[in-house]
């Protein structure tokens, strides 16, 4: 355990990606030869994950009218949604496309949270971001979405957000586990508990569009390691 799960250590404890941040960064700072990659938030991992944005406009017939991905830290949404709302301001194309964040109520820090400058990391180690945030110090109750537990949203995406380049909503898990149900049963993919908040934000815009809109969303991740969590969350 390091100095900073100490701090934080109880039996009951949720724990937060923020407090493994900072964890990350103390082991780091411990030793001649260790690095830190953070693996969400800052821009450079966004950058990194828009291949797949750049593969997905390659294969698309036709513009969609939504753009959907769910939102932890932002690496997710960013590397998805950033290559097609680049084209759009560039007056490229996507001119009427709309961006959807899908967020958890758990941690909605595009939904509640202040647009202010923070810290990344739950005890103050690293250097501040301005971002929508909860407050580096927030706990979020422990829900399965483990990677949508974050207290803040990447800077550039927290900046699109201010300018309503990108939309927000945030879900409780029951709903979201109920969407994931009916996506596993209708399309034979068990979808992962992050992935499910898009799933959830694509049905709710479905059910009031108009026939024959068109809706691309980033399924992100199978669910077959967390069937325990759809057992415990939403079978049982």
């Amino acid at each position: 355990v390091t100095e900073v799960g100490r701090k934080f250590y109880r039996p009951d404890h949720p724990g937060s990606l923020g407090i493994a941040i900072s964890e990350a960064v103390e082991y780091t700072l411990s030793g001649e030869k260790r690095k830190y990659l953070p693996g969400s938030v800052l821009e450079f991992v966004l950058i990194h994950q828009s291949v797949i944005g750049l593969e997905t406009i390659g294969q698309m017939p036709e513009e969609p009218d939504y753009v959907v991905g769910c939102v932890g830290g932002g690496s997710n949404f960013g590397g998805f949604a950033y290559p097609m709302l680049g084209m759009k301001l560039r007056g490229e194309g996507f001119e009427r496309t709309r961006f959807v964040a899908a967020e958890s109520k758990a941690a909605p820090k595009l939904t509640q949270g202040k647009y202010r400058y923070d810290f990344p990391d739950a005890v103050g180690v690293l250097p501040m971001i301005k971002m929508y945030t909860l407050g580096h110090d927030f706990v979020p109750p422990a829900v399965h979405a483990a990677g949508l537990r974050y207290h803040g949203a990447a800077p550039s995406l927290s900046l699109l957000r201010r300018l309503k380049l990108v939309d927000a909503v945030a879900y409780g898990q029951e709903e979201v586990f109920e969407a994931a149900i009916a996506f596993a049963r209708s399309e034979g993919i068990v979808p992962a508990p992050e992935s499910s908040h898009a799933i959830k934000a694509v049905v709710d815009l479905a059910k009031r569009l108009r026939p024959g809109s068109v809706i691309a969303f980033n399924l992100s991740g199978h669910g077959l390691l967390d069937v325990d969590a759809y057992e415990r969350a939403y079978v049982a």
